[in-house]
């Protein structure tokens, strides 16, 4: 692998061998790390591990969060679950349905978007919560008491300046593109995504692992 020629403290080729260990504990004995994905998760784990030698020849930013893009079924999600126990406490994402947000939004209300913004922090600290937000471009339009919102922009918008004020982190999955992430969300969003994230996207013709 390219990275022996940098200097970090850990060895890619076993973190990956476990690594596809655990994703059969958790997802079956059919979970296996393809070799087309190994690109995908080679800047994963120095990112979680906060490896700045390998991330930053990587084109990696650790202090901004992933934006983690590809088509349905690659994997993005049960790769950043099996990242999380690699992390600091500090950096560890909390992983939440993007559609549940919505779907808590219309009972709830606005308050929601407090709860993943501002609200985002470790108790009785200034200490800002990493959330993961899954599967971004899913979420269905909602009302609350005919109200109409896109909650996941406004979450987001309001995470960029905590970003900004706080270096809060975010992470997201999505299926969509660039452009496909701006006709849902509009242009002043999809600038700050632009901003606030280190995209890595899987190979178009990665395999779906749901078949």
């Amino acid at each position: 692998m390219k990275t022996k020629t940098i200097q970090t403290p850990y060895d890619y080729h076993l973190l990956m061998q476990q690594l596809e260990e655990h994703g059969k504990t958790v997802y079956g004995p059919a979970f296996k790390i393809e070799e087309i994905d190994r690109p995908v998760v080679l800047k994963l784990l120095a990112y979680f591990l906060q490896d700045e030698e390998v991330a930053k020849f990587e084109g990696l930013d650790l202090q901004k969060g992933i934006l983690l893009t590809g088509r349905i079924g690659c994997g993005k999600t049960s790769l950043i679950t099996l990242m999380r126990p690699l992390s600091a406490d500090s950096y560890m994402p909390h992983m939440v349905s993007c559609r549940e947000i919505s779907f808590e939004f219309s009972k709830i209300g606005y308050d929601i978007i407090s709860r993943y913004s501002r609200n985002a922090f470790f108790p009785y600290t200034d200490t800002p919560r990493v959330h993961c937000f899954d599967d971004l471009g899913v979420e269905q339009p909602v009302n609350h008491w005919g109200n109409s919102c896109n909650v996941m922009a406004e979450i987001l918008l309001s995470r960029y300046d905590l970003w900004i004020s706080k270096k809060m982190l975010t992470h997201i999955t999505t299926n969509l593109n660039s452009q496909e992430l701006e006709d849902h969300y509009g242009n002043r969003l999809r600038s700050r995504l632009r901003s606030m994230f280190n995209l890595i996207a899987f190979d178009p013709s990665t395999a779906d692992k749901r078949r």
